[in-house]
């Protein structure tokens, strides 16, 4: 298990900590107890997300995609152990506009459709959780709650919900946005029926 250091964020779920193990610098997320829950309830819902949270991670490196490399989990402790890795968030990058927008969104679009391609889906597509590394690929952060096999409407809803975030985000870079897209389309084995799905869950919330 490795060795906490300092909390750096705290989120409705879960504590990230910097950490050490075996002798390597290392992030630590650990899902602390809600205690308005039932404890088994709670004890189960935590490991269940958590064995989630791991299984996507390892099933998404090995189609390529790039997330922390995993080195430890503890049940227990409902913690799990991972490489801190090198870069800048894509939020940060966009918002301080040092390097090109288009470029950036661009990979970002690969990257989901790879991540789509191998059949799983984030849950939570925001440019907060994905890191531009330092050897300019985009790293997925946080992939709790994300989902596989993942369906059309899935990758829809994963899609839909990535738009929203970004225009909300970063509402002065539509045509980032669009290169996203447009990437996207490119890379997804059939990108132009994900594309109508999102069009059609769009028009889902605009009758009801």
């Amino acid at each position: 298990m490795g060795v906490q250091d300092s909390e750096i964020a705290r989120g409705a779920e879960a504590s990230i900590f910097i950490s050490e193990f075996s002798g390597r610098e290392s992030i630590t997320k650990t899902r602390f107890r809600k205690e308005y829950r039932h404890k088994e309830l709670d004890d189960r819902m935590r490991t269940s997300r958590l064995r989630n949270e791991a299984k996507l991670m390892k099933d998404a490196r090995k189609a390529g995609v790039r997330t922390p490399m995993i080195y430890d989990i503890d049940m227990e402790a409902c913690s799990l152990v991972m490489e801190k890795v090198h870069g800048r968030m894509v939020k940060e990058v966009l918002e301080n506009g040092e390097d090109d927008p288009d470029t950036i969104c661009s990979e970002v679009g690969r990257t989901i459709a790879a991540l789509h391609n191998s059949g799983i889906c984030h849950g939570d597509l925001t440019t907060s959780n994905m890191m531009l590394t330092d050897d300019g690929r985009i790293c997925l952060l946080d992939i709790s709650m994300g989902s596989s096999p993942a369906d059309q409407e899935d990758m829809g809803v994963d899609i839909h919900l990535f738009e929203r975030a970004f225009t909300s985000a970063h509402p002065g870079l539509l045509s980032a946005l669009g290169a996203a897209m447009r990437s996207y389309v490119e890379y997804k084995d059939g990108g132009e029926r994900i594309l109508e799905k999102v069009e059609e869950i769009k028009g889902r919330g605009r009758y009801t």
